[in-house]
């Protein structure tokens, strides 16, 4: 029994001079990567302590630990308001839409833009689909009210085809149609760049092998560019899952009016309004951490499907 434990600590004492050997060998890159998590600790993990207030009736003058305990009465309350499932509603049905609808385009875009032989045009292509992404989500929608509102340009193209006035911006079902596809607009170029990044990987001669057995372009990205990202974008999907329900608060708040309110109301909202509007700070917390447990779920969920159809997955 000695003879056991004496090798099992001779072990442990092995592998922690072996560590130790990696810490001073690699040192450089251990420094680069020590402002990346003194930031998650800093802005990640460190605010976790405030996360009790969602089972607390938190009160600033007593503080954080010393406001009482509620246990899960901010969350029966959410579930029972008359705003709960319109709420989940609005945002499952945005999320869901803005995921299915984006997710395919980037890698369309990328295995269309590695088609292009010409240097210099290649660039000046990427150069303008990038452009989008650098706009302000402002100014984003600030573009949407000048082209899609009364006497805007669309309404101007649909009155020459005599079509008849619609206000878009106000419209309900108008709402969700503009908030994806002017997703889609500005973040598909950025959104390239991780697959064209894994397709600078590909090995030539697969290409040159191809074209000797007479493959067309069109054959060649779909049996070997369009296989060599699936791990890429199967990945990505996984991590777009896990924040699936945090619809941008943003780009929502500002679209937001009266009269779309019917399908623009998210959680993100909702957590808005009731915890900085109405400064109650308890029950936002309940919903967000609600809506964050969802995310986590999801992302074991389509982790577990990905892993099992395709082997690839994060963890």
């Amino acid at each position: 029994m000695n003879s056991v434990q004496s090798v099992s600590g001779q072990k442990s004492k092995t592998k922690r001079k072996s560590i130790l050997k990696r810490l001073i060998r690699d040192y450089q890159l251990y420094l680069l990567v020590l402002p990346v998590i003194i930031w998650y600790i800093i802005f990640a993990y460190v605010p976790m302590y405030g996360l009790q207030i969602a089972f607390k009736d938190y009160n600033g003058a007593l503080g954080i630990t010393a406001s009482p305990w509620v246990g899960f009465k901010h969350f029966q309350s959410f579930f029972r308001s008359y705003y709960a499932w319109t709420l989940i509603k609005n945002t499952v049905i945005l999320a869901f839409y803005s995921m299915i609808a984006s997710f395919p385009f980037p890698i369309i875009l990328s295995l269309l833009l590695n088609e292009i032989k010409n240097a210099h045009y290649k660039k000046c292509v990427q150069t303008v689909l990038y452009a989008p992404h650098f706009i302000s989500l402002v100014v984003l929608v600030g573009m949407l009210n000048l082209f899609f509102s009364p006497n805007g340009l669309i309404d101007n193209i649909r009155s020459l085809l005599g079509a008849e006035s619609v206000n878009f911006i106000t419209s309900p079902g108008a709402f969700r149609h503009l908030y994806v596809w002017s997703g889609i607009w500005q973040g598909t170029g950025w959104g390239c760049i991780i697959y064209l990044a894994a397709l600078s990987g590909v090995d030539p001669g697969l290409h040159e092998a191809a074209m000797i057995d007479g493959a067309s372009r069109l054959q060649r990205m779909w049996h070997i560019n369009l296989p060599a990202i699936l791990p890429t974008a199967t990945i990505l999907f996984i991590m777009n899952a896990g924040s699936l329900l945090n619809v941008g608060f943003e780009k929502a708040f500002l679209m937001k009016n009266d009269l779309n309110a019917d399908t623009a109301y998210v959680i993100s909202l909702y957590i808005y309004d009731r915890g900085i509007i109405k400064t109650d700070f308890s029950f936002s917390a309940a919903v967000g951490l609600m809506n964050n447990v969802i995310n986590f779920f999801m992302v074991l969920i389509v982790n577990r499907i990905a892993k099992a159809l395709s082997e690839t997955s994060l963890f």
